[in-house]
């Protein structure tokens, strides 16, 4: 009989992403206390402007300790603009209620469908466009995903799936096996397209039980990220990215341009260079979509042009990322 040595027994194991999940911050003021900036804990809305807090420490360990303009920390921070109320900014910007097909089902563009797949997500972007979303009536996987697939299967036309949310990788790998054996009765859906932050910014989800699940997918498989400043990413991510792709996936990359975070050439360049050393292709720039709260992050498109325009002078071309702005009622992202 063959047993473990005890130095092997000592090994450290991996923590679980779920209880690293439930340790995340979800206390603005314990945020600014982890990166030595407990000082301006007068400057925060009352109870997260009616957006709950939630940050992995992991991601909070990448902050620049004692720097109150952190690109990382003013994605997540809660801020008193966020209570203004700014004209054309709204609850639903993008439209997503009106292109309800199913519960949990949206069929806004030729040949793909979305499925909200959980409302929840390991960090709350300040900038959300889903932030006032209506998550408990809208759960596709509520009811093991019946009324969705069976919209899936009505609509021959549908040959991709997008999974989105909150964040589906917040769902545990049981419930996506769920929908993948409800998907394998619908022979048209070919591709799945997975749209998550978690690789980012709790990259020890990528673990071996998901990735058992997801090789093992009969169909081409996607994985959208998103980050928005090169300074996102550490060697977890980077191992995180990697194991995506051994597991058969594209890999891509949709950023949102926002003020004073990753509004200027250098940054864009820095984050598109970073993007392709972790083995992923930066896709979308998104315009912020003009979700009720946000205002104080918008970049207008005079701006968002010029620095595109230097990002093509300074990088090869397939590490230039479309420009775009999601708009309700159009048939695909509009450029701009």
């Amino acid at each position: 009989m063959i047993t473990a040595s005890p130095a092997a027994r000592l090994l450290p194991t991996a923590p679980d992403w779920r209880e690293l999940w439930r340790a995340s911050i979800t206390d603005a003021g314990e945020l600014l206390r982890s990166v030595g900036l407990e000082h301006l804990a007068g400057r925060l809305p009352p109870a997260d402007a009616g957006f709950a807090l939630r940050v992995p420490r992991g991601f909070a360990a990448r902050m620049r300790p004692g720097d109150a303009s952190d690109p990382l920390l003013l994605q997540v921070l809660p801020q008193l603009a966020e209570l203004e109320q700014a004209p054309g900014y709204l609850i639903d910007p993008v439209g997503d209620l009106a292109a309800r097909e199913a519960q949990g089902l949206l069929h806004k563009y030729e040949g793909r469908a979305l499925l909200i797949a959980s409302g929840s997500c390991a960090v709350n972007c300040r900038y959300c466009f889903r932030r006032h979303f209506p998550y408990g009536e809208e759960m596709a996987a509520a009811g093991q995903w019946r009324k969705a697939l069976e919209h899936l299967r009505q609509d021959a036309s549908i040959t991709e799936l997008i999974l989105s949310g909150g964040d589906p990788l917040s769902l545990a790998t049981p419930k996506l096996e769920e929908l993948s054996r409800g998907l394998a009765g619908i022979p048209h859906v070919t591709r799945l397209r997975i749209h998550t932050r978690l690789p980012v910014v709790l990259p020890e989800r990528i673990d071996d039980a998901f990735l058992a699940w997801f090789a093992a997918l009969p169909l081409q498989k996607v994985v959208v990220l998103h980050a928005n400043h090169a300074n996102e990413f550490d060697a977890a991510v980077d191992a995180a990215c990697r194991r995506l792709r051994e597991a058969g996936a594209t890999v891509l990359n949709q950023s949102v341009l926002l003020k004073q975070i990753n509004d200027d050439a250098d940054t864009l360049v820095k984050l598109s260079e970073r993007l392709f050393a972790a083995g992923v292709l930066p896709y979308y720039l998104h315009q912020l979509d003009r979700v009720q709260g946000a205002a104080h992050f918008e970049v207008d498109d005079a701006r968002a042009l010029a620095l595109v325009e230097a990002m093509r002078g300074r990088l090869p071309g397939y590490l230039v990322p479309k420009l775009v702005r999601e708009v309700g009622g159009d048939a695909s992202k509009r450029p701009v």
